[in-house]
């Protein structure tokens, strides 16, 4: 087995399972996708993938390694993906909150759309960008995966594979993790715990925040 093919094993193996570890991404996938449904799930799954090409571009062009040995960008970093993670763990109970301190909406106030920026924010393509791409232990793991395992002599275009390789497998993965959790066998027994899903996984994500913080 020569170098390139143990480096390519290499590289396969770490991130999978990196990727298949519980974290705030598969506890933000599985509330997504058991509260709007599987599309919603797999558009999370897209979001997590595309935030990942954002720690990739910036490794590949050689700002990986500085940017990592900053301590103030990692502390700025961990604050608001922390803060993000636990807003978005909140998000889990805030229709308990408002059913009990807030009034009920008029009509008007019911149909009336939210702010396009809203809209975004909301969307669960861009909460899985924003959740991996503020996440700093994927910086970090990024960072030490192409210093560590990827030679030096290695061609950019293996480089570039290997890449996406990794985004791939985020997809994927959390697309499977969506689709798991929304599929006729556990959807017929999950129904009548999905309040008690959805508030366990904000739960989750705010916990990783906090220990994220901590």
């Amino acid at each position: 087995m020569d170098y390139f093919t143990i480096e390519w094993v290499s590289v396969v193996l770490i991130s999978s399972l990196a990727i298949i570890s519980p974290g705030p991404d598969f506890a933000m996938v599985s509330k997504i996708a058991v509260s709007k449904g599987r599309p919603a799930g797999v558009w999370c799954a897209v979001g997590i993938g595309m935030g990942v090409t954002v720690h990739l571009t910036y490794t590949l062009l050689g700002f990986g390694l500085l940017l990592s040995q900053q301590v103030w960008l990692l502390n700025t970093l961990k604050i608001i993906g922390a803060s993000y993670l636990i807003w978005l763990g909140l998000q889990a109970f805030w229709p308990d909150i408002k059913a009990r301190f807030f009034p009920s909406p008029t009509i008007e106030q019911a149909v009336k759309p939210k702010p396009r920026w809203m809209q975004l924010s909301q969307s669960p393509f861009f909460t899985g960008f924003l959740c991996n791409a503020l996440n700093p232990k994927t910086m970090l793991f990024i960072v030490a995966l192409y210093s560590q395992m990827v030679s030096p002599d290695t061609s950019i275009a293996i480089e570039l594979s290997y890449g996406a390789f990794i985004a791939t497998a985020h997809v994927v993965w959390f697309a499977l993790i969506a689709s798991l959790f929304t599929g006729g066998h556990f959807k017929q027994h999950l129904a009548r715990f999905k309040r008690i899903i959805e508030c366990c996984c904000g739960s989750v994500m705010i916990l990783f925040g906090v220990k994220m913080l901590a």
